[in-house]
């Protein structure tokens, strides 16, 4: 409770004074992500000895709930550094890579983004047409990636960028890259005009015939697909944190409107049709909460979670769509105009559904997992 006491008052005095109007404006705020980093929120789980807080995976996905909670777009930002950015250098990366990158990127001066999503490689990062060739001790990249999280702004540091290569047999691969942003060739576009998220930064990015070093391959050559999947398994615990959050937040607005707001001579909560609404959002929220916090603990203890993972998200993300729904309509018309957060809310929810592994998929990955043929 101290550890969550802690993140919800940073979230209340620093981002939620602010989230209506970034949101308004589309504004990605360089200073609330320094002061995000200088709050601890990168790198919760990483070891101290590479500059991270040193703390497990349930204390960061409770993090990622509780930012959520004010504002869907901090947390992406929070998230898509952490389990996206961080996380895969961490886990898959060369000791010289760890110790030259993760110190930097926990901080809060620094990001990094996941780039794997293209034109046709979204659910099917297979399709993926970036690709990589080897020139003498140089790797050229030539492609486009497209809704990179944290892929444009003054902060980024570089990506990790998913490639087609080719092993001995001429047969294609992929395989992953470390490139910096700053490298000749690559051009960063920030996405404007977002149902939701607006405050984050959402960008495609272009990668014109750029050199780096061969010792930027993240892991093995070849492998770059399987350390992506293994990726997501822990980025799908964050959007099911970010749709638990949002649902809590959502439900709270609710339940204070529905105990304010008076019709007919009483207030909305005295209507049994509006109790048996909260009651039904707290019964499902407090579901998702044990269903995602399970998978952390699996998580934690280096037990199998794919499954887990994938109906965290897949629960989770329905959860924030039913509470934020029936949260407007109790709210009614006062719920629909953006002097009221919950507007806001109601759109950031649409993205859960689909960004990480949408709900068909995840439904896929769930069947293929308890031995459905």
């Amino acid at each position: 409770m101290e550890y969550r006491d802690k993140i919800r008052l940073f979230t209340e005095t620093e981002i939620k004074p602010l989230a209506a109007e970034l949101d308004d404006k589309e504004i990605f705020s360089v200073d609330l992500t320094r002061k995000m980093g200088e709050a601890g929120l990168f790198g919760i789980d990483i070891p101290r000895e590479y500059g991270g807080q040193g703390l497990d995976t349930l204390s960061y996905i409770i993090a990622i709930e509780e930012i959520a909670r004010v504002d869907a777009s901090q947390a992406a930002t929070v998230a898509a550094h952490n389990s996206l950015g961080i996380a895969p250098i961490y886990h898959f990366g060369t000791e010289a890579q760890r110790l030259n990158l993760v110190p930097t990127l926990c901080t809060g001066e620094a990001l990094w983004a996941f780039a794997l999503t293209e034109e046709r490689a979204g659910s099917d990062a297979r399709g993926a047409k970036t690709s990589a060739r080897e020139e003498g001790n140089q790797i050229i990249i030539d492609g486009e990636k497209r809704y990179i999280t944290n892929g444009s702004n003054n902060l980024l540091l570089g990506y990790t960028v998913l490639a087609v290569t080719q092993n001995d047999d001429r047969k294609p691969e992929f395989s992953t890259y470390l490139v910096e942003k700053n490298l000749p060739g690559v051009v960063p576009e920030r996405m404007t005009g977002k149902l939701m998220w607006r405050a984050s930064d959402t960008a495609r990015i272009a990668f014109n015939g750029v050199s780096i070093p061969a010792s930027n391959l993240l892991g093995e050559k070849g492998n770059g697909l399987k350390n992506m999947l293994k990726t997501l398994d822990g980025g799908r615990l964050s959007i099911a944190a970010m749709g638990l959050g949002l649902a809590q937040g959502a439900f709270e607005m609710a339940l204070n409107y529905a105990n304010s707001r008076e019709q007919f001579g009483k207030t909305l909560g005295k209507n049994q049709i509006i109790q048996f609404k909260l009651a039904d959002m707290a019964l499902k929220i407090e579901l998702a909460r044990n269903t995602l916090y399970n998978a952390c603990r699996l998580k934690q203890a280096g037990l199998p979670f794919t499954k887990e993972a994938a109906m965290s998200k897949l629960y989770c993300s329905e959860i924030a769509k039913e509470v934020a729904d029936q949260a407007v309509q109790i709210f009614g018309g006062a719920g629909l105009f953006k002097t009221a957060d919950i507007e806001r809310f109601f759109r950031d929810q649409r993205i859960l559904q689909i960004g990480e592994g949408t709900s068909e998929i995840l439904h896929t990955v769930i069947a293929r997992n308890i031995g459905v043929l």
